[in-house]
């Protein structure tokens, strides 16, 4: 008797929280149409506002998600016209990789004690974390536990 093998692998999911916490999916190439600024990559309805992204990493398998394995949360400016503000995401996604890579640094001796406030604070204005009920929601989203509202990206 021959067993068939659980196809296993990673998804990624995307969502944008609106005021009131509720959770709208965001397609990843929507997301990577807005990164390049395209024409046809505005959220309309998110226009003027700071909006919490979260994006999670979801084990996936046969076909069917399992549980979250990677967490991350951010803050994005989208202008009055519905664009993503994709210079100040990147400055902010920098900072903090940079904080992040700072520990290293000073056991290497590359840099001196002094600690960069400018960018530790450009790092946390773009960031966030949920309180565990949200998160627990996320996930459940994530998870397909949940329909959520896809983002109307135009």
């Amino acid at each position: 008797m021959t067993q068939k093998a659980n196809a296993m692998g990673l998804s990624s999911r995307l969502f944008l929280l609106s005021t009131g916490d509720t959770s709208h999916a965001l397609a990843n190439t929507a997301f990577m149409r807005m990164l390049r600024r395209e024409e046809v990559a505005r959220v309309p309805g998110f226009a003027g506002q700071r909006v919490r992204q979260a994006s999670i990493v979801v084990d996936m398998v046969n076909g069917s998600p399992l549980r979250m394995v990677h967490w991350t949360f951010c803050i994005l400016d989208i202008d009055v016209d519905g664009f993503l503000d994709v210079e100040r995401l990147s400055a902010q996604q920098f900072a903090r990789v940079a904080d992040l890579l700072e520990p290293a640094k000073l056991s290497q001796g590359q840099e001196s004690p002094v600690i960069d406030a400018a960018r530790r604070f450009v790092a946390r204005g773009g960031s966030w974390e949920p309180d565990e009920r949200l998160l627990r929601r996320i996930e459940a989203a994530a998870l397909g536990q949940v329909s959520c509202p896809r983002v109307r990206v135009v």
